[in-house]
């Protein structure tokens, strides 16, 4: 038995707006109590009147993702993106992230590595490569080029309503969480427009379908009105992006218990670097119309009652900007909406309810900052000389 005690620190349990003093204590990985004085253990951490949060979920997050260019990326060797990966994943785990979701990318082989620990890693929930019709978001082809662009290890194009239902069940007996539908367009695409819906319904449904029978969901990029109620009408369960929701679609969204995963601090990155980093003037000009539509859907889905969760979709060197995806949000939502989505709200959006609560019985991941979260925010996003993270009762950093 191995057991951890963090003392004289303020508790952000994840669902309270309310800090708590008290010892976090930690038996076998788990949190054996919270509050109270504090109790033997092999380990003691003195949070010296920092916050003691649950460690951070990123519900929208690409370990595959290490280029901007979606065809460069598809063209490289899996097993090159897979070691660039792992280095990405190691990232995030000591930036605080115990937990991701990746909506477009990882496989049974880096999730067996991670399980084995062969790599640092957050908790790694892979949907496998995004589906995409032909000319979709996920087609990484311009309109001039004749390559086929069929490598798959963020996207794959399939048509059709029985292509679909194979591809499903493929992800499925892999291993997959969950699956990922491309409904609209998107910023880095290069041939579609950002409001059209994508799919048919028919297609759409065979994917739910599929996804339900084995009790799992769907999580489809969807940014326009029009495509978030094509997703959600024939069955998808999470709404990546949204930017461009209008409050009629937000009561939808709430009347049939969607989630929204805002990723706001792709399109703030992308404002500020994509020049430098060479995206095509396509893609600038489709960021800068979703770019401040973002944190208005977040409101909106808030005013609604839709249950908003935390995303950064960072691709390529942007990964450095995900703590700044703490600090967007917290600028939309306050401090401790902007942490309840990161912590509890994503917990129940993967359906990991252990997770994201600093709570007897959940399992001990654990952020410690060294300051008030509530009074200083920023540190959050501050340098790792503030954090200290436990996975699973282990120190990290």
């Amino acid at each position: 038995m191995t057991s951890l005690s963090v003392v004289n620190g303020l508790v952000f349990d994840g669902v309270s707006p309310d800090l708590t003093e008290g010892t976090v204590h930690v038996v076998d990985g788990r949190i054996a109590s919270v509050g109270g004085p504090a109790l033997p253990a092999d380990r003691v951490i003195d949070a010296r009147g920092g916050t003691v949060l649950p460690g951070l979920i990123d519900a929208h997050c690409h370990a595959y993702g290490i280029d901007l260019n979606m065809l460069a990326l598809e063209s490289l060797p899996l097993s090159y993106v897979a070691l660039t990966g792992a280095r990405r994943l190691a990232n995030s785990l000591a930036r605080g992230f115990t937990t991701i979701r990746d909506p477009a990318g990882g496989d049974a082989g880096l999730a067996r590595a991670i399980g084995e620990g062969l790599i640092a890693s957050p908790r790694y929930l892979w949907l496998g490569a995004a589906l995409s019709q032909t000319g979709g978001h996920g087609d990484p082809r311009g309109p001039d080029s004749e390559v086929c662009g069929c490598a798959a290890h963020t996207c794959e194009v399939v048509d059709g309503v029985d292509p679909l239902r194979r591809a499903v069940r493929d992800r499925f007996r892999r291993g997959a969480h969950a699956i990922k539908i491309m409904t609209s367009g998107g910023v880095v695409s290069l041939t579609d427009p950002i409001r059209v819906p994508q799919y048919s319904p028919e297609e759409i449904q065979v994917v739910a379908a599929e996804a339900s029978r084995r009790g799992s969901y769907v999580a489809a990029h969807a940014y326009s009105p029009e495509a978030i109620l094509h997703s959600i009408d024939n069955g998808v369960r999470t709404i990546e992006h949204g930017n461009l929701l209008d409050a009629e679609t937000a009561v939808a969204m709430a009347v049939a218990g969607a989630f929204l995963v805002p990723t706001l601090i792709t399109y703030d990155a992308m404002e500020r670097r994509g020049g430098d980093l060479g995206m095509a003037a396509v893609s600038r000009q489709k960021n800068s119309e979703v770019l401040e539509a973002g944190r208005k859907a977040v409101e909106l889905a808030r005013g609604a009652g839709v249950e908003v969760g935390f995303g950064t979709d960072l691709m390529g060197p942007l990964e450095d900007e995900q703590l700044n995806g703490l600090r967007v949000q917290v600028e939309v939502d306050g401090v401790f909406l902007a942490l309840q989505s990161a912590t509890s709200v994503n917990a129940n959006l993967i359906r990991r309810r252990h997770l994201g609560r600093v709570q007897e019985g959940c399992v001990a991941d654990l952020l410690i900052v060294d300051a008030n979260v509530m009074d200083k925010p920023s540190v959050l996003w501050a340098g790792p000389e503030h954090r200290t993270v436990v996975q699973g009762g282990v120190v990290l950093t």
